[in-house]
């Protein structure tokens, strides 16, 4: 069975079809950039753009950088903040005609990584962490979803939340070495393993595909590995989320 899986972040929209029986993108994956500002009408007419672009007319499930509830949106970390108790699944559904499901974005990542990756079959708990405009964070328990766990919103010395401090837009706002990066994103994983005492922790979003750099940096005593779908994480687990 085909679905359509989108993921919106902070910096671009992306989406492709996806099988689900299999995990596999069964189309090449197509992007958009996230309108400046990231207000709810500007996002839903791209979102309308990339379902047009694929000419899709079924279910469509899609990944939000928000806490989701029931389809409405409680928080707006890197998006405009009228999102706030706005229903996006509404929104979306209206705009295109089609069905859609909608959940906080690294838990459909995680989905992704528990269903057909690294995490299946793993018992405990497990924590999918996304690197990209934000920190993003979803957890599992023996392979069940515990929703809306927003580890980056913690607060961080002067930062307002630690995602500023150590998501891959600090690295690239202030022009941070892999080395002077990889000791923040550490300093971050040693907080979330003093909190939670994960038994894995997997990444995904852009920066995982180049854990290779940034590795040697990790010194948390979790066991710490990519996501295999890395950036198109968010995509399957969309598609996962409404099959």
């Amino acid at each position: 069975m085909e679905i359509l899986g989108i993921d919106v972040g902070g910096t671009g929209i992306k989406g492709a079809i996806v099988d689900v029986t299999t995990g596999e993108l069964k189309s090449e994956k197509h992007r958009i950039p996230t309108p400046k500002g990231a207000k709810p009408q500007d996002i839903a007419d791209k979102v309308v753009e990339l379902v047009k672009h694929f000419n899709w007319k079924g279910k469509v499930g899609c990944g939000f950088p928000a806490i989701i509830s029931h389809g409405v949106a409680l928080s707006s970390g890197n998006i405009h903040k009228s999102w706030r108790g706005l229903n996006v699944q509404e929104l979306f559904s209206k705009c295109t005609g089609l069905e859609f499901k909608v959940r906080n974005d690294a838990d459909t990542a995680g989905l992704a990584a528990v269903t057909f990756g690294v995490g299946k079959g793993k018992k405990g708990f497990i924590l999918m962490i996304t690197i990209g405009t934000g920190l993003g964070s979803g957890a599992f328990y023996n392979g069940v979803l515990i929703p809306n766990i927003e580890l980056g919103s913690l607060p961080y010395k002067e930062y307002k939340w630690i995602e500023h401090y150590a998501a891959d837009s600090a690295r690239k706002r202030e022009n941070l070495s892999y080395e002077e990066w990889g000791k923040r994103f550490n300093k971050f994983l040693k907080i979330v393993e003093r909190s939670f005492s994960p038994d894995l922790i997997i990444l995904a979003g852009g920066a995982s595909k180049k854990l290779h750099k940034f590795e040697e940096y990790i010194t948390v005593n979790v066991p710490v590995v990519s996501s295999q779908f890395e950036n198109n994480a968010g995509i399957v687990g969309a598609a996962l989320l409404a099959n």
